[in-house]
């Protein structure tokens, strides 16, 4: 039996890359898809029918998909990409919410639509897509669902030229933290992926830094992507909620979220003349931490 089995998906971004790839891949574990794409540029400009191609492909192969061009950066938009689930197959089991745009530029130069447009699509957008199927989920007790969500290194560690971007990554991850403890008692994961993969949106940003890449490379290609989302919507990570998994260039980890390393406790307010003291320790301490996680982070060769 195929992992995805009877499993009824809806992927956003679907229509190229990453998106794709979860498309395809879905399809043949045995899901039903909905492939949801705008067909924008990859600035949020524009529309078109890449969506239709991911289907026709599905369908070549004996797989059952159907197209949603509905915008995700609208509460309409979320609404109708769930309905289409619903309308062509009756219900919903695994929401992927992987659709993006970039507008890179330093803080200097950005304007309020470059910084608006990027939020609504990534941040707002996960929003959108999720509440519709959350309200589905404790409405109708369907066991086993799944959200998968997509952050980004740049959000979670920070990238040149990037603010408004990863402002909106930072802030899925700690959407997807929410969600996950919001969605347990209905037996719905939640879990995030950190993605690196050649794709229209980030190869141009490897050529200014002088990389040659090539996506059909399977160490940076967006297929690397997609098994570790389809495992996350299987049976098989039914007790896996609230994690973030990194993947990009062929290595698979885990990540840490926020918690307190170091701390000291004091009866009243703290003075500056402490702080001279505690601060620069807790500082050390953060060092040594990092440290620590960056040698326990070496990643191991994976046999066959």
């Amino acid at each position: 039996m195929s992992a995805l089995e009877g499993r009824i998906a809806a992927v956003t971004g679907a229509g190229r890359g990453i998106g794709r790839e979860i498309a395809l891949l879905f399809a043949r574990e045995g899901a039903q898809v909905v492939v949801n794409d705008l067909g924008g540029d990859f600035d949020g400009s524009g529309s078109g029918g890449v969506a239709h191609d991911v289907v026709a492909e599905i369908e070549a192969a004996g797989g059952r998909a159907v197209a949603n061009l509905d915008s995700v950066a609208t509460v309409e938009g979320g609404r109708a990409i769930f309905q289409t689930a619903l309308d062509a197959f009756g219900g919903l089991d695994v929401l992927v919410n992987n659709a993006g745009i970039l507008r890179d530029r330093t803080l200097f130069k950005m304007e309020e639509e470059d910084w608006d447009l990027v939020q609504d699509v990534h941040l707002k957008g996960h929003y959108c897509c999720s509440r519709p199927f959350a309200q589905y989920i404790r409405e109708t007790s369907r066991p086993g669902c799944r959200i998968i969500n997509f952050s980004s290194v740049s959000g979670l560690l920070g990238n040149f030229g990037q603010s408004n971007y990863g402002a909106a990554k930072a802030g899925i991850a700690g959407f997807s933290r929410v969600l996950a403890l919001e969605l347990e008692k209905y037996g719905c994961t939640v879990n995030t992926i950190s993605p690196g993969a050649a794709t229209r949106m980030t190869i141009p940003l490897a050529e200014g830094r002088g990389e040659t890449v090539d996506p059909n490379d399977p160490k940076r290609g967006p297929q690397q992507v997609a098994p570790v989302v389809a495992w996350l919507a299987s049976p098989a990570a039914q007790e896996v909620t609230g994690q973030i998994f990194n993947i990009m260039r062929g290595e698979l980890g885990i990540m840490q979220q926020p918690a307190v390393i170091r701390a000291f406790k004091s009866e009243d307010v703290f003075r500056l003349d402490q702080l001279d003291e505690l601060m620069p320790k807790l500082v050390e301490a953060k060092r040594v931490h990092d440290e620590q996680v960056a040698k326990g982070a070496e990643p191991e060769p994976v046999e066959g």
